[in-house]
């Protein structure tokens, strides 16, 4: 469909790829990766022929088309949401004028007649394409995507210009679905989507009937999209098969087998010159000697090129604090009429990790700002515990910084304890680079302001931590940064995020915030969405209905209990589960015991303190499990009866 041959580009001196030989086929499911800066979106654009190249050629199948989603810079105006997805479709709504245009004329002409047969086969070439193209379902059509990319029915008929930057780029895909390229060049479409969105727009693509290149820093939205990976890396493109994890996969295993051939090469010429050395100045030998030094100039040398750092950051743990962390009591909050959500009770423990999910708009960060006291409740109670220390990251944290402070020395005065290099390694994970770490924080833009504030917040945390948001603007590599600190992180964490590698490593319970109610669910996303699915089906266990203890919401007892059977495919799912849950018991229980030895030998009263509350958060993740192995071991004991 399209192929590059010998492609290279360059910006000024910096070459960004040469060589370039690629074969992108009409079913190709692409994810383009590799390190900021290396050209990722300019070889989307000299893809969609907005840029050409300076080396090399590209050759184009006479007729494809192709779609491409920047990552910014959009604004529509004019028309409605609906109207303005419906405009895709313009070309079949000529035709349908012209249908309706040939119907009225067939009814005026004499059936009989010349004319009649001429309008007539006319209309029925104009329905049969139509028809093909599915032109009678195209409401249907728009109506199912504005809906999976989180517009509700009541904002179809709002206008484009009244919606924000991140709602334009979500108008601006929506029709590009629709349009349904040949090719389809994405470029960090999920920045601006909510977990739901997400997810529909996963199960899209992975039912598109052509192909896609995708630029994205979302492991997960790779790894369920993508059936190759391409890297631009070392000024080359590097092809893999399979998804993103079989890409890291292969990278290792490629970077460990280059690292042989260097190796054994360089073995090699030291043999080579070792002989040459030896032998150069004997006369018996000088054909030995130039057939070494020739094997030496036709040697094609082996390269390793320079790996970006792995940063391992150890930042300070904050004092414990009470048990108890925070508590909400019937709490509710309206907005004048508008109820966010009302009657809310939990209580969250010392050394948990909670996730708080559910659509935009249903009022995860008004749940964060209460327990940042940044506001009060409308009624109820909430309140923090002893020795509570609140640190809050909000999606416009830049707003709060000192616009004259240099990047280095404000993040200096916060971590005072770390020396340059350590601060500057940082801040390079967080794409501060070289003289960039003495710009005035004035200068930079809210998205680098943030990504500041982040680096600022790991270098001395509060006991408490409430993110909104912080994986906005990060790249893979400052992701994995915040991620390696905060599963370190011996304090408490509450976190909204919609990375789902994010949320699946880090989170230890799931808040689901929707229709004005809170409910907890154990485990990480991947547990939530288990239990979601089972509760869309009679026989299948459902969650607690309601946040009420601290401790991990236990399922409730199954249906046997009321004397109802369970199908096959939930007993099976049942039997899954306890397997799984007597490898997390044994885990637990290992921990436990290195925790109690470790204990047993006196370093410090901080380390003392640190490794007890860690044995008591264990010890309660051990009884959660207990009790949910008891329920489902009964489950399924009563069903094989």
């Amino acid at each position: 469909m399209i192929q590059l041959a010998g492609a290279g580009k360059r910006y000024g001196p910096k070459l960004l790829f040469e060589n370039a030989d690629w074969l992108l086929g009409p079913k190709d499911r692409i994810g383009l990766v590799g390190a900021n800066g290396t050209g990722k979106s300019t070889l989307l654009r000299i893809l969609s022929s907005d840029e050409g190249v300076d080396y090399g050629s590209v050759h184009r199948t006479k007729g494809i088309s192709v779609g491409t989603l920047p990552q910014q810079g959009l604004s529509l105006a004019g028309r409605t949401v609906f109207a303005e997805c419906l405009t895709v479709f313009d070309h079949l709504r000529v035709k349908e004028e012209e249908m309706r245009s040939l119907m009225n004329r067939m009814a005026e002409l004499d059936p009989s007649s010349s004319d009649y047969a001429e309008t007539a086969e006319r209309y029925h070439q104009l329905e049969s394409e139509f028809r093909n193209r599915d032109g009678y379902a195209l409401e249907a059509r728009v109506g199912a995507v504005l809906a999976g990319l989180g517009f509700p029915p009541r904002d179809w008929e709002r206008r484009t210009e009244e919606f924000s930057g991140g709602w334009q780029m979500r108008i601006a895909l929506a029709k590009l679905l629709l349009e349904q390229p040949n090719l389809l060049l994405l470029d960090e479409p999920t920045n601006h989507l909510d977990l739901e969105a997400r997810n529909w727009l996963e199960d899209y693509l992975s039912a598109y009937p052509h192909a896609f290149v995708v630029v994205s820093h979302d492991r997960y939205f790779l790894d369920v999209t993508v059936s190759r990976v391409v890297e631009v890396w070392n000024r080359g493109l590097h092809f893999y098969a399979g998804n993103y994890s079989r890409y890291l996969e292969q990278k290792t295993q490629r970077r460990e087998q280059l690292e042989a051939a260097w190796r054994n090469q360089q073995e090699r010429i030291q043999q080579l010159e070792a002989f040459i050395n030896r032998f150069r100045y004997q006369a018996t030998k000088a054909k030995q000697v130039q057939s070494r030094i020739k094997e030496l100039e036709r040697m094609e040398r082996v390269e390793i090129p320079d790996e970006e750092k792995t940063i391992h950051f150890s930042f300070p743990q904050p004092k414990p604090s009470g048990r108890v962390v925070a508590e909400f009591q019937d709490v509710s909050k309206r907005y004048g009429e508008h109820l966010v959500f009302g009657n809310v009770r939990f209580v969250i423990e010392r050394g948990e990790r909670i996730a708080l999910v559910g659509v935009n708009g249903a009022g995860k960060s008004t749940l964060i700002r209460l327990l940042a006291g940044m506001e009060e409740p409308s009624s109820g109670v909430c309140r923090l515990g002893h020795n509570v220390q609140v640190e809050y990251f909000a999606q416009d944290q830049y707003k709060v910084l000192n616009q004259d402070a240099r990047i280095l020395d404000e993040l200096a005065s916060a971590g005072s304890r770390f020396n340059l290099t350590e601060l500057r390694n940082l801040l390079g994970c967080f794409l501060f680079s070289e003289d960039d770490v003495f710009k005035p924080i004035g200068v930079l833009s809210g998205g680098e302001r943030n990504r500041f504030a982040l680096a600022r917040l790991l270098v001395s945390p509060s006991n408490f931590l409430l993110l909104d948001e912080p994986t906005n603007h990060l790249d893979m590599r400052a992701k994995d940064v915040l991620l390696a600190a905060l599963e370190e992180y011996s304090g408490t964490v509450v976190f909204v995020s919609h990375d789902r590698f994010f949320i699946d490593r880090l989170a230890t319970r799931v808040f689901e915030v929707q229709n004005g109610h809170v409910e907890a669910y154990p485990g990480n996303y991947e547990d939530y969405l288990w239990r979601l699915k089972n509760m869309e089906t009679p026989d299948e266990v459902p969650p607690a209905a309601a946040v009420e203890t601290g401790a991990p919401t236990q399922v409730e007892e199954p249906a046997t209990a009321r004397g109802k059977r369970l199908n096959p495919i939930r007993l099976r799912q049942l039997k899954e589960r306890c397997e799984e849950l007597e490898r997390m018991v044994d885990e637990t229980e290992a921990r436990i015991g290195e925790l109690e030895a470790e204990l047993a030998v006196f370093r410090s009263a901080e380390h003392l303190q640190k490794i007890s509350s860690q044995l008591e958060s264990r010890r309660n993740e051990l009884e959660t499990l207990l009790g949910e192995w008891e329920q489902v071991t009964t489950a399924i004991g009563e069903n094989e009866n």
